[in-house]
Formats: structure tokens, sequence, C-alpha cells
């Protein structure tokens, strides 16, 4: 590993005083590697224990071929970084859990705070998930469609289109771009990017970020607002901004002495981080401020209706598909979102990109329905309604590679590929060869 920054070096020191020898020869340890589960997607891994602040994290002995694991296709797990599954700390006790909550991940690309957000939330609460660099956020939207739920809207906005959405969100999640101080030992790339002005500008464009999601949140609503960086210009002092505005007050999180978290007050924040030397995880920094005065609803009217799905074809839908959801058309294509949710898209479509809304059920081909490869992965399917093409690991992965599969003695027409259990897509079996479904844009690229 290249050696710490000497900028860098002073100020960690005066930050952690006695504990800087513990900090520097913890950046030669080897990080933890570490799952969060999907408990809709039942599926236990050998593990070394659990996260302590996180019901669904597990730390692993070694670091497998993630891109070789079905598993892992299947949206049975997702990986990430340990410290940063906190969040589940701050969500829960904020009220996170509660019924018909709209929350935002402002800054979500690749998915890993935006799947634990669904898995917390209520299933008719719904998870605007964004994402401003259009490449990431199709990673962003793969890995959602992967977690298997309908109550999320994948858009690619800049923060700022933000700001025209008053008093939408009642809990706003800001993963900010940060300098990466704290991933240094688990990306070594990140010291040669680091400088005492890179400091700066960072600091600067989480000013502007947080400037514009304010106006989103509701009045009593909540902003938690995490980095992976340590110094105070891009955490402490940039929140105390948002306290002098006098409309917001920090919010403490309950947490246990054995977790070994270091909890600080500066500027009139309350705040929490991780250093590598004290807990099992990278370094991370997490605080909860709550919204003291403004509008309690969305000061905005959605206009239009959604469009309305066939009788015939979603009666022929609701056989296979959880019965709560509701149906409508986008773009040619039926889609699934939380009953009752139809305004708030319609709102969103209004002033946000949207790439991706709720789970794509189908489309519809000679007044039949194409089964969706969303629809596949999604919690809210019956997977007994459908003809099952089981696999083995080998076949599994050829699947996943989009190669030609073997005819197999199946019913005709769509199946649900399974591999122990759980489904990976569709294939169409025919009576002389097997249409692999899978997408060719999310296929294996890599020989196995």
């Amino acid at each position: 590993m290249p050696s710490l920054p000497v900028s860098f070096t002073d100020t960690m020191k005066a930050q952690l005083g006695s504990e800087w020898e513990a900090f520097a020869a913890a950046h030669e340890i080897a990080p933890p590697v570490s799952i969060r589960l999907n408990p809709r997607k039942r599926r236990e891994m050998d593990s070394q224990g659990s996260v302590p602040w996180s019901s669904y994290g597990r730390y692993l002995s070694q670091r497998p071929s993630f891109t070789f694991d079905p598993a892992f296709h299947a949206g049975a797990y997702y990986v990430q970084e340990a410290s940063s599954m906190f969040l589940e700390q701050a969500f829960l006790q904020i009220g996170g859990n509660a019924e018909g909550l709209t929350v935002l991940d402002l800054c979500a690309a690749p998915g890993g705070k935006s799947t634990h957000l669904l898995t917390m939330m209520a299933s008719d609460s719904v998870l605007v998930s964004n994402e401003v660099i259009r490449s990431r956020a199709s990673i962003l939207s793969e890995n959602i469609q992967k977690w298997g739920h309908h109550n999320a809207v994948v858009t690619s906005s800049d923060p700022h289109h933000f700001a025209s959405l008053d008093s939408v969100f009642d809990i706003a999640v800001v993963d900010a771009p940060c300098s990466g101080e704290g991933l240094f030992r688990k990306d070594p790339a990140a010291i040669s990017t680091w400088s005492p002005e890179n400091v700066v500008l960072c600091a600067r464009r989480q000013q502007r970020i947080l400037e514009d999601v304010w106006p989103a949140i509701k009045s009593g609503g909540y902003l938690i607002y995490a980095t992976c960086t340590y110094n105070e210009q891009e955490n402490e002092a940039n929140l105390s901004r948002l306290l002098n505005r006098g409309d917001a007050e920090s919010v403490a999180i309950r947490t246990d002495p054995r977790w070994n978290i270091t909890e600080v007050n500066q500027h009139g924040v309350q705040a929490y981080r991780f250093y590598p030397h004290k807990t099992l995880g990278e370094g991370f920094f997490m605080a909860v401020i709550r919204k003291t005065s403004g509008a309690i609803a969305p000061r905005l009217k959605a206009s239009g209706e959604l469009a309305r799905v066939p009788t015939r074809i979603s009666e022929s839908i609701n056989a296979w598909m959880d019965s709560a959801v509701r149906l409508f058309v986008y773009k040619d294509e039926i889609r699934a979102i939380p009953d009752g949710s139809e305004k708030l898209l319609n709102l969103l479509t209004k002033y946000l990109y949207i790439l991706n809304a709720g789970t794509l059920v189908g489309t519809t081909k000679q007044n039949k329905v194409v089964p969706g490869h969303a629809a596949a992965l999604s919690v809210h399917l019956d997977q007994s309604q459908w003809p099952e093409y089981p696999v083995d690991y080998d076949t599994a992965i050829r699947y996943l590679q989009k190669e030609v599969l073997e005819v197999a003695q199946a019913t005709r027409g769509f199946a649900l590929v399974r591999y122990e259990g759980l489904p990976l897509g569709w294939v169409n079996v025919l009576d002389t060869r097997v249409n692999n479904l899978y997408p060719a844009e999310w296929r294996i690229r890599m020989p196995g």
C-alpha cells in the first residue's frame, strides 16, 4: 500500500491523538469482506459472524468470485462494506419502516444503500433512487431490479432538480461524493487522487447538494448524511451550515458501546465515526438532521393518470403477481408499483428523468404477456404459477453468460430458470431449442 499523504497524516494525528499509531497500523491489514443478505430471498452463506449493527450483514472469511456466483445475480445478497450498513440503525430509529413514506437516496449508485433501504421500508412506501451519472445509474437500476422490490423508482437527474420537489420526501439519504479517505485501505488508488485542494472541492460540492435537497424534505422529515471520509470540512462543518439556518436540529442515534463506534459532537452536530482500528469495517461518517419547519406535505400537485392495463391482461398478470401491486402501462411496458403511488410517479415524471419505474412485469404480444426479466427476480412473483427450468451450477453460468442452452424436458413456452431454488430469469422452451432470455446488457462477459 502506498504511503499515506503527509497532509492527511498531520490532520489525522491531530484528530486521533494517541490512537494514531493503531489507525496507521490498521491500514497494513487486509480489509474485511462483508455482504448483506436479502431476507426476501432466503439464503444463508458461510460466514465468520454478523455485522453487529445490521440484522442482515455478514462477514466472510475470504473474498469469493462474486461474478461467478448465481446467487449474487439472483439478488440473494449484496456485496457491501460493513460500516455503511450503520444506515440500518439510523433509518429504523427515525421510523423509516413506517407505512406510506416517500424516501430519497440522492447519490445512490451502485445501490448498496438503496437495496438496504428497500429491505427495511414498508411495501407501500416508495424509494426514489437517483444517480446523476447515466452509466452508473444503469448499474444502480440493475442492482435494484435484482433485489426484487416493486416500490423503487430509479432516476438520473442532477441534484438541483430535486429543489423543485418542494416538501415531497419524509427521509432523504445523501451518501455524498467525497475525498474517499476512509477507502485508502480498501482502494489504495484513492491515495493518489487525494489532496487538500480536493477536500475543499468535495466540501463545496457537498454544500451544493445539501442546499438542493433541503427544500425537498418535509417539515419533521429527516436527512441522513454520510461520507466515507474523516475530515471535518466534508462532515460536521457542512452540516453545521444547515443547523445555522434555524430550521434544523441534530438527532442522536442509539449505539451499543461494544460496537466501538466513535461518537462526537462538534459544531452542534451529533455524529458517528467509524475508524478501521476500532470497528471491523472501513472509514465512515454518518449524522442525522431533522427539518423543523416548512410544509409537512408536498406543495406540488401531480396531473394526469397512469395508463391502465386492459382488464384481460391484468387478470392474467394478477394470477402470478401479488395483488397489492398497481399495474400500469409506461412506454409500452406493463409495470407494477405500490397501489396508491400513482400521483407520486406522475409528479416525479414532471421534474426528473426516470430510468426505471417499479417492476417491469412484461410486454404484450398478440394479446399475450411476454414476462419481463425483472418479474422473474421480483419478490412479488408467485413462482408456482410458472413452469420451472432447473439448472445446475455450470448451466446457470452458461445462462448468465447468455450462451446456448440444451433442450430439456420442460413444458413448451416461458419457463422460470431456477438455481438451487433461486430464480435467475426466463427461457422460452421451443420444440427444438431453448431461447435464452437473459438481458444481453447484464450478461457475464468474463470466460468461466
